[in-house]
């Protein structure tokens, strides 16, 4: 059975985290290509960093509903429909909007960010790979393709 994480839980992790994630755009620029293997960045179909297609689209994530990248949700021609987990989704439908800061955090930890964020030690997001260093300045890097 799930365990129940209260809300006040979750928000002071998420708070602590926020506090924590002042990456550099220039050094995410350059670890980024960890992140191509399953990501691009693609903006109105012109393609800005050319990368996998077992992740969603990452152009202007900062400020998105998680889970809510047309393609990842609904299938596309770069990410096959079955290619993401209900989970993030759900993490979507609950609230989870993507700031730098939680880009940094679930980098670092994906499996356990959902898990702490849904509350639920079975959840599990598609990404598992889990950066050891680089998170900061990735997610800073990730920033420079959204809207302010």
């Amino acid at each position: 059975m799930p365990r129940k994480t209260p809300l006040a839980v979750i928000l002071v992790a998420i708070t602590a985290t926020q506090s924590l994630a002042s990456g550099d755009p220039a050094k995410g620029e350059k670890l980024f290509n960890r992140c191509t293997s399953c990501h691009a960045i693609i903006r109105n179909n012109e393609v800005l960093v050319k990368g996998g297609i077992t992740g969603p689209n990452l152009y202007d994530v900062v400020g998105r509903v998680a889970g809510t990248e047309n393609d990842y949700r609904y299938g596309g021609p770069r990410l096959p429909v079955g290619m993401f987990t209900d989970d993030m989704i759900r993490a979507g439908d609950q609230g989870l909007v993507w700031t730098t800061e939680n880009i940094a955090a679930y980098s670092r930890d994906p499996i356990g960010f959902i898990r702490t964020f849904l509350a639920d030690d079975t959840a599990r997001p598609n990404m598992s790979v889990k950066l050891k260093k680089g998170a900061d300045d990735i997610a800073a890097y990730l920033a420079t393709f959204s809207a302010p």
